[in-house]
């Protein structure tokens, strides 16, 4: 028997698959043009004439940069951010929520708790304050100043412990009876039936990171410990003249400043494009399970 759709979902269908597929292509268009810049020749790119497609294809601003030793050292910090911070923020969001996400008659003190967290999604305490916090507790230029201020995200605190509300009660009191206790109800019931949430939560956790730039600029007076993308906005907004040797000189002879900086640019996006698509199959439900839970 066939199905025949209404009409207002054929209208719906005809309006928004075209406006997705635009809304996609400007997505992608950018990533292309960065990509076929810095694959360009240093004539084509400075004259402007590159759009889409690269016009005397070589990989010369590829091999300079695998050769630079800022690029690949803030490429390693940043990397070593990404680990550590997710890796923090994740255990703190989990111990967090789970207490967060029982009952009154379980924890007494649940709601004073709730609000005492929920306050720090509306106030900060400002950037001078917070700058003052980080000096005083000796983070600065250190890579702990980066991850630290930051380790507790109150809003995926509140995803996690709406999809812990949401996980059938059973599966707690059975692991109780079998012995466990609430750090193996915690590891070994709840985090395993929780993976479309803690993927979505991660996905948040290593793009906030690896894009973050400007604590590096407040928090370190070190260039060398810039993250990639603290130096990467340096690089955009003003050329590190000194940082360019007398061997680096017949390299930039092939090259031009702007099909560096798009080099620089598509390799300090590619990482999260890769990531993405792999946790792509949880982030829907991740986002929508356990958000009708009050």
């Amino acid at each position: 028997m066939s199905y025949k759709l209404p009409i207002g979902r054929k209208l719906f269908m005809a309006v928004n698959i075209p406006l997705l597929l635009l809304i996609s292509v400007l997505c992608i268009v950018p990533f292309v043009h960065l990509l076929a810049v810095s694959l360009s020749s240093n004539a084509a790119a400075s004259a402007g004439e590159v759009k889409l497609w690269p016009i005397g294809f070589t990989f010369d601003a590829y091999r300079f940069l695998g050769q630079k030793a800022e690029f690949t050292r803030s490429l390693g910090v940043s990397l070593q951010r990404v680990a550590l911070g997710t890796l923090i923020n994740m255990f703190l969001v989990f111990i967090t929520a789970y207490p967060l996400s029982k009952t009154i008659e379980h924890f007494r003190f649940r709601t004073v708790y709730v609000w005492f967290f929920a306050v720090t999604m509306f106030f900060g305490g400002g950037l001078i304050p917070t700058y003052m916090v980080v000096k005083e507790t000796g983070l600065m230029n250190t890579i702990w100043a980066l991850i630290i201020p930051g380790a507790l995200n109150v809003w995926n605190t509140v995803m996690m412990l709406n999809f812990f509300r949401g996980i059938p009660r059973e599966l707690e009191e059975a692991a109780s009876i079998d012995g466990a206790g609430h750090w193996s109800v915690l590891w070994k019931v709840y985090l395993p039936v929780s993976l479309p949430s803690i993927a979505t939560i991660g996905l948040f956790t290593i793009v906030g990171h690896w894009n973050s730039w400007f604590d590096g600029i407040l928090y370190l007076n070190s260039p060398d410990k810039y993250p990639l993308q603290t130096y990467l906005s340096t690089l955009v907004t003003a050329i590190n003249v000194k940082s360019i040797t007398i061997d680096d000189l017949s390299a930039l002879q092939n090259l031009s400043e702007k099909t560096l900086r798009t080099a620089q640019i598509f390799l300090g996006a590619l990482p999260i494009m890769l990531v993405y698509p792999f946790l792509q199959s949880y982030f829907v439900k991740g986002i929508t399970v356990g958000s009708v839970k009050e």
